[in-house]
């Protein structure tokens, strides 16, 4: 016998993230900011900017239209978030960084500790210069080393430097002028309750952590846990019989699933959502892969690394929430020489009705290109929604 249905536990999950509150109807603040990063925890950094970048969509998702400044004085100004390496390359709350202060420098670091150990001594000499200067990008370092690396991924010895030092809590990003990270001594930056907080010792930071992704998800399996903050899942395994004996998480059965879920004690279960978001890849509502399979029947890969011919549906690729489901999808780009957001691609998913999408998917993108100041939506021919979603746009244009 289950003891939740996958259809409940869906609701439980979009709840969890942010999505069965309305958006706000008036102006949007740091009040909102702050709720919404309370439930998720995390934001993903990503330099990919065909649309727009990473961090900043998941807000949108959940509050509609808001001034992209707010995350950014968040960040830089108010100094509530900080840049960390949590999922990956993270917005995290700043209460956070204890708990994740020891984790940065882990084992997924070692080929960068290999490479700051063979060249130390010019590690040290970067941070003398920081020390002395900072805050400082890779480019303004008075010796910024050679180009080193893949023809795909190339950094200078000094960015290298600098993000090794990241890792190890010596420096964080002061600032991303132009999206380049400036750097300054951690202490400099962060608020000195923050930065002299005891860490904790590592079994009580995963036990933290592993609790904060359970709040996040509502409910969620033991690779869906480790994957949030990118824990090992062998030790998630371990700790978890004891977290449920404590009662901090109930474990339990949902229809369709294999092996145990976990139900964090906090999750709501409404009987209905109400949500209309585009989702970007990095949001993490659809993180983790084989769990967007599992809620929502809906097999979704990132297919920028694949090559052009052999893409099924698009090279920046948004999931369409609508109400509880993942209706369809659509690949997006903001061309902002022709002040246009372009639909390359749409799709609707499987048993959806085409008009309804359409519909509300034509809402939501007029509301996304408003919001990235750009004046048209333009829609292509790929995609079994493309014509419907065309006229819906049509439609609504000819009334007004």
């Amino acid at each position: 016998m289950t003891d939740l249905s996958n259809d409940e536990a869906r609701r439980i999950a979009l709840a969890a993230q942010g999505f069965a509150e309305p958006r706000p109807r008036g102006r949007v603040d740091i009040r909102h900011l702050r709720r919404v990063m309370a439930k998720i925890q995390l934001l993903q950094i990503d330099s990919v900017n065909v649309l727009v970048r990473a961090h900043y969509m998941p807000l949108f998702s959940r509050l509609g239209p808001y001034p992209m400044s707010l995350l950014d004085e968040a960040v830089y100004e108010r100094r509530e978030l900080f840049e960390t390496w949590a999922h990956v390359a993270s917005l995290a709350p700043v209460e956070h960084q204890p708990l994740l202060r020891d984790r940065m420098a882990g084992p997924a670091a070692e080929r960068w500790r290999r490479w700051a150990k063979h060249n130390a001594r010019y590690v040290d000499a970067v941070l003398d210069e920081v020390r002395r200067r900072g805050p400082v990008t890779a480019g303004e370092l008075e010796d910024g080393g050679r180009s080193v690396g893949s023809a795909f991924w190339r950094r200078s010895e000094g960015r290298l430097a600098l993000d090794w030092l990241f890792r190890t809590g010596a420096v964080t990003i002061a600032a991303r002028p132009n999206f380049e990270r400036s750097y300054d001594l951690t202490e400099r930056v962060l608020p000195n309750a923050i930065v002299t907080r005891e860490a904790p010792d590592e079994d009580s930071a995963c036990r933290e952590l592993l609790l904060l992704a359970a709040r996040a998800y509502g409910v969620a399996n033991a690779r869906d846990l480790a994957d949030y903050y990118r824990l090992p899942l062998r030790r998630v395994r371990e700790l978890l019989p004891s977290i449920v004996e404590e009662g901090r998480l109930r474990e339990i059965s949902v229809e369709g699933w294999k092996g145990p879920a976990y139900l964090h004690p906090q999750a709501r279960a409404p009987r209905s959502i109400g949500a209309r978001a585009l989702l970007t890849p990095f949001d993490s509502l659809v993180w983790e892969r084989d769990r967007t399979q599992r809620l929502f029947d809906f097999d979704y890969k990132i297919e920028i690394y694949v090559p052009e011919t052999q893409r099924r549906f698009g090279y920046y690729v948004l999931p369409f929430l609508l109400g509880d489901r993942l209706a369809g999808r659509v690949d997006l780009k903001a061309d902002r020489k022709r002040r246009a957001l372009l639909v390359q691609a749409a799709y609707v998913e499987d048993g959806e009705e085409e008009r309804a999408v359409a519909r509300e998917l034509a809402a939501e993108l007029r509301l996304l290109a408003e919001w990235l100041e750009l004046d048209a939506v333009s829609v292509g021919r790929r995609g079994n929604l493309a014509t419907p979603l065309r006229r819906a746009l049509a439609t609504r244009s000819r009334s007004g």
